[in-house]
């Protein structure tokens, strides 16, 4: 049976719960096809007006999900209701738990490389069965970009996790997505750190209450406080003309110009991002 999809803000966001997910990505990998993974916030559906790397690589996922609560009570405002938020971090840890339970293979890339190296520690020992047969940091150059996309393919990983900020992460895979003959695809933004230790996640009752983001405000009131505040109104305000005039689904973009984009970032990505 295939989900329901919702149009919310452009996008064709599937309403499903966490146990379909799985199951999905289960199915994917016993067929070996491929299933991209998108997660969607406030910050995102901000963010894409304005950024087509980014909107074109909500369009091209699989299956896409509500990560922030927001979007959730924005779509039940909008009558086009989606079940419960699918946070990517949980996402994440049910399919280590999945990997775990059938000895699957993952792929680690993203963050620093004190801090992958700290995952692929964590998870070695928390999930015995399963096999890292990957790991790199995120800080590679867009020279190095296809040597590790190689070495991926060459893995043969069931899943691959992606803790790299936009758009880099969305470059890396518009260019070689294609190609790793990975599964699983799943982005999982500042997970990687939160596992590692770097940053706390907010406490469950502050999950539930769609707090997560002042949380994280108290941690780094001077980071993201002007972040937040501009994000969080502008996501209102989308809702507001939402409400009144509902969106056209987005058409994506032709993007084979990956390698060009990619080598006009730098080499080091931030903490964080449209990810979290």
């Amino acid at each position: 049976m295939i989900a329901k999809r919702q149009l919310l803000f452009g996008l064709h966001v599937d309403a499903v719960r966490m146990d379909d997910v799985i199951n999905r990505c289960h199915a994917a990998v016993t067929t070996r096809k491929r299933l991209l993974l998108g997660v969607l916030n406030a910050a995102k559906v901000v963010k894409l007006r304005k950024n087509k790397i980014l909107r074109d690589s909500m369009i091209e996922c699989d299956l896409l999900l509500a990560d922030g609560q927001s979007v959730v009570w924005a779509s039940r405002l909008l009558r086009r209701p989606l079940p419960e938020r699918v946070a990517g971090i949980d996402v994440f840890e049910r399919l280590l738990q999945l990997a775990h339970r059938h000895s699957l293979s993952i792929a680690l890339l993203g963050a620093t490389p004190e801090v992958v190296k700290e995952v692929d520690l964590i998870v070695s020992k928390r999930y015995l069965n399963l096999k890292i047969v990957y790991r790199h940091h995120g800080f590679y150059s867009a020279d190095e970009a296809s040597k590790i996309a190689g070495d991926i393919r060459s893995s043969q990983a069931d899943m691959l996790f992606l803790g790299i900020t936009s758009p880099k992460k969305e470059i890396f895979l518009a260019t070689y997505g294609s190609t790793l003959n990975v599964p699983v695809l799943h982005g999982v933004g500042g997970s990687f750190d939160i596992m590692a230790g770097l940053t706390a996640r907010a406490p469950v009752a502050w999950q539930r209450a769609g707090m997560e983001w002042a949380y994280r405000l108290l941690q780094e009131p001077r980071r993201l406080a002007w972040r937040y505040l501009t994000t969080n109104f502008a996501f209102i305000g989308l809702t507001l003309v939402e409400m009144l005039h509902p969106s056209s689904a987005f058409s994506t973009h032709v993007r084979r110009t990956g390698e060009r984009l990619a080598r006009r970032l730098p080499t080091t990505q931030p903490h964080g991002g449209v990810d979290e």
